[in-house]
C-alpha cells in the first residue's frame, strides 16, 4: 500500500511544473496544417486543434510561474496563403477575442498585440483595441504578434527614432521602440512542427534567448513537454557572453559566447 501511496503521489507530482520557471516564453506555433494532413483534415481544423492547444499551454504558463508569453500567430508571410485559409485563421481571431471578452477576469491576463493590424477587418480590429483597453490591469502578458515580422519590427522601432530627431541610435533606444518594450525580451523560444529557424520572429530579442525546437506539431504539443524543455532552461547558465569558473570547472549547461 505505501508503495502504491508514492507512486500515485510521483503522478500527481508531474503534472505541473515545480522547478524555476522562465519569465517570459515565446512560442512558435508550427505544424498545425501538417497535423490536420496527416488526419486528412483541412488545414483549417489544424489551425482550430491548434488553437485549443494554445489554451492549455497558456494556462500551465501562468500556472508554473510565467509572467509574459508571446505568441506567433499570424505573420506578414501568412498573407501568401490561400484565401481560404486566411479567412479561417481570420475567423479564429475573431473567435479568440470573444473568448478573452469572456475570460479575462478569471485568467487576469493583460493581451497586447504586437504588429501592424491596418489590413484586418475594422470590426476585429475594434475588438483587438477592446480587447486591450479591458485587460490592461491585469498581472500576466500575453503578446500576441499578428501580422508580425521581425525585420519590420525593427525598421519600425529605427523610423519612430528618426522621426525624434535621433541620429546615433544605441542598442537601448531601438530596444524602447520594439513592440515589446512592456515586457521584454524572452528568456526562451519554443519551435514545435521539426523546423530549426525563427522565421522572422523577435529577430531582436532573440539575441540571447536560449533556443528549443521541437519535431512535434504544435497541435501535439503538451504541458508535459513543456515543463520538460522548463527544466532544461533551469540548468543553463546564462552568462550573456561572460565567463562563469565554477560552471565551467563543473561542466554545467552554459549559454553565451565566451574568450
Amino acid at each position: 500500500m505505501p508503495d502504491l501511496f508514492k507512486f500515485l503521489k510521483k503522478k500527481e507530482k508531474s503534472s505541473s511544473f515545480e522547478g524555476t520557471a522562465p519569465k517570459h516564453v515565446a512560442f512558435i506555433l508550427d505544424g498545425n496544417g501538417r497535423w490536420a494532413q496527416k488526419r486528412l483534415l483541412p488545414r483549417k481544423a489544424g489551425h482550430k486543434a491548434g488553437a485549443e492547444t494554445l489554451e492549455k499551454i497558456l494556462t500551465a504558463c501562468r500556472e508554473s510561474g510565467v509572467r509574459t508569453a508571446t505568441v506567433y500567430a499570424f505573420s506578414t508571410e501568412n498573407w501568401k496563403r490561400t484565401d481560404d485559409e486566411v479567412a479561417a485563421l481570420i475567423s479564429l481571431l475573431d473567435v479568440y477575442l470573444d473568448t478573452i471578452l469572456k475570460r479575462h477576469e478569471a485568467e487576469n491576463t493583460r493581451v497586447r498585440f504586437l504588429g501592424d493590424n491596418s489590413p484586418f477587418p475594422d470590426e476585429i480590429r475594434a475588438k483587438i483595441k477592446h480587447v486591450e483597453d479591458v485587460t490592461k490591469e491585469h498581472f500576466y502578458n500575453l503578446n500576441v504578434c499578428l501580422n508580425y515580422g521581425g525585420r519590420a519590427e525593427i525598421c519600425h522601432a529605427v523610423n519612430i527614432l528618426s522621426e525624434k530627431g535621433v541620429k546615433e541610435a544605441a542598442e537601448k533606444d531601438i530596444s524602447a521602440e520594439l513592440y515589446t518594450a512592456p515586457t521584454g525580451d524572452p528568456d526562451i523560444i519554443i519551435r514545435t512542427g521539426g523546423e530549426h529557424r525563427l522565421s522572422n520572429f523577435l529577430l531582436w530579442q532573440a539575441s540571447y534567448a536560449e533556443l528549443f525546437f521541437t519535431d512535434t506539431l504544435w497541435p501535439d504539443f503538451t504541458k508535459e513537454e513543456l515543463f520538460d524543455i522548463f527544466a532544461k532552461f533551469s540548468k543553463t547558465n546564462r552568462r550573456y557572453g561572460g565567463y562563469d569558473d565554477k560552471t565551467e570547472n563543473k561542466g554545467g549547461i552554459t549559454s553565451g559566447v565566451t574568450e
